[in-house]
């Protein structure tokens, strides 16, 4: 257990300031060329930002700075964000005591033996990426020091959620350079807990995912929502008893009670009772993950951040103000602890209902801020129009919370197109699903798009059921590293 989220809210307030001092003038403002162009730029002098309040004068950033610093240069684009020092960074721009400290151990151990510990420190020797299904993949880069906190970061999630070394899990996080993989291998390792990682479908395919299980029998698996929904499901249909599987580890932001319900009920039928359901959120950008503690299925304790490592704010999206405690906002990420990419006051385009809140978990007794879980990825869809709304904007996420809580729904498919695919019609929104049981077509037809219009005053063009196989060929389950829930194929103009 990591005592230092257990202490005292002022207390860890104090350490956060603290640290965030810290690494902006040691750290940031020394040794990255970009936020020391954007410190200058805005005459912000980096020994005024001592408390998370100050953080308000230093302007946001977004997915957009990273594509722009990227440019036709790739490589140089990726160190962008990274912090490089330099002789001369040293020189110029450290606090009087750091350049002592450097200037004591060059006449002690030589330029030399600086060198060699500044590259264990600062040189990049790993990446995690973003997804790019929406733009041009992002890396993000790590130093052995990023490492061991991603190794502190995946210790401190497993102990949320229960993980302990007497238990054992299987993780079918896809085998990619992505985040969600590393940080649960990694945590394993660190907590000294047993994690079966497979590589997912497309490493094992479901098959050996199944097999997998049974040969571990873990009382933990971790995955995407509907990769784990697809193994549970297969597992069932072929009479498995999983008795000793009783807690499901999600990587989503989002995970509504009825999808909940419906996994529950797929490990009730195959023997296991006592079922919890733990939801996770986290991005490439902070290379990090964050986790709710083990409670209700129908109850989310917020994901438990770490505010000696990280800051985070709530802001209004169009006016840029910061929220107040509890208010909806989007999710804003600082970093103050990291050596490879880092980022300050980095907007994720993520919006939570229910803000962040700093009074201790009622179940876990942790005092760290925790976010609420009603978390929407607008970042990560396009603005879509729909001619039966007659041009006002609709949010997607709103439709796949209703989609996947829906009790008689196997699996899904959203398709936008344009009509006649002529690219100056209107839009269409179109779904294909696979009903569960006997579901009566006509009536699910109707009620669902009743639901949607009075939700989001929008209604499917058409409703296309097909096969379990069908949907499932479709969303690519085995073989893409997230299921292709949306596909949009409007021609571009």
């Amino acid at each position: 257990m990591d005592n230092i989220l257990f202490r005292p809210w002022k207390e860890l307030k104090r350490l956060q300031n603290k640290r965030l001092h810290y690494f902006v003038t040691r750290r940031l403002y020394p040794f990255s060329p970009y936020y020391r162009q954007l410190f200058d730029k805005n005459r912000i002098k980096p020994d005024s930002i001592k408390t998370v309040e100050d953080l308000r004068r230093i302007p946001f950033i977004s997915k957009n700075s990273f594509l722009d610093s990227i440019g036709e240069d790739v490589a140089a684009g990726t160190l962008t964000f990274c912090l490089r020092p330099s002789e001369e960074a040293i020189k110029r721009f450290l606090p009087i005591t750091e350049r002592i400290k450097f200037a004591s151990l060059n006449i002690l151990k030589g330029k030399d033996y600086i060198k060699t510990e500044l590259e264990k420190e600062y040189r990049p020797i790993f990446l995690t990426a973003t997804a790019g299904t929406t733009n041009r993949p992002v890396s993000f880069l790590y130093t052995s020091y990023d490492i061991e906190n991603l190794r502190t970061y995946g210790k401190r999630l497993l102990d949320i959620v229960g993980i302990k070394k007497e238990r054992t899990a299987v993780s079918v996080f896809p085998y990619a350079p992505h985040l969600a993989f590393w940080q649960t291998v990694l945590g394993g390792i660190a907590a000294n807990v047993f994690i079966l990682s497979t590589g997912g479908g497309k490493t094992l395919g479901t098959a050996g995912n199944i097999h997998s299980i049974l040969k571990v029998k873990p009382q933990f698996l971790i995955g995407v929502p509907s990769y784990v929904y697809h193994i549970l499901k297969t597992a069932r249909g072929q009479d498995m008893k999983f008795g000793y599987l009783n807690r499901i580890i999600l990587g989503a932001g989002r995970i509504p009670v009825g999808f909940k319900l419906k996994i529950c009920k797929l490990l009730n039928d195959m023997g296991s009772s006592g079922v919890r359901i733990i939801g996770t959120y986290g991005f490439t950008e902070a290379r990090s993950a964050w986790a709710e503690c083990s409670t209700d299925i129908d109850v989310s304790s917020g994901y438990h951040t770490y505010p000696d490592k990280e800051v985070f704010e709530i802001i209004d999206p169009d006016t840029l103000e910061v929220k107040a405690e509890g208010e909806d906002g989007e999710i804003v990420y600082t970093c103050i602890d990291g050596r490879g990419s880092c980022v300050l006051r980095y907007r994720t385009g993520d919006f939570v209902k229910g803000g962040i809140v700093y009074s201790p978990c009622p179940h876990c007794g942790r005092t760290v801020p925790r976010i609420s879980s009603d978390i929407t990825r607008v970042s990560n869809i396009k603005n879509i129009q729909f001619s039966k709304i007659k041009g006002t904007l609709v949010n997607i996420n709103d439709l796949e919370h209703i989609l996947d809580g829906k009790e008689e729904i196997d699996e899904w498919q959203i398709e936008i197109k344009k009509k006649d695919d002529d690219p100056y019609d209107v839009d269409e929104l179109i779904l294909h699903v696979s009903l569960l049981g006997d579901a009566d077509r006509e009536e699910f037809r109707r009620s669902l798009n009743e639901e949607l219009f009075a939700a989001a005053d929008v209604s499917f063009n058409e409703i296309n059921f097909v096969s379990r196989e069908e949907i499932q060929r479709r969303i690519e389950i085995e073989s893409a590293v997230k299921a292709k829930k949306i596909v949009d194929k409007r021609p571009a103009l």
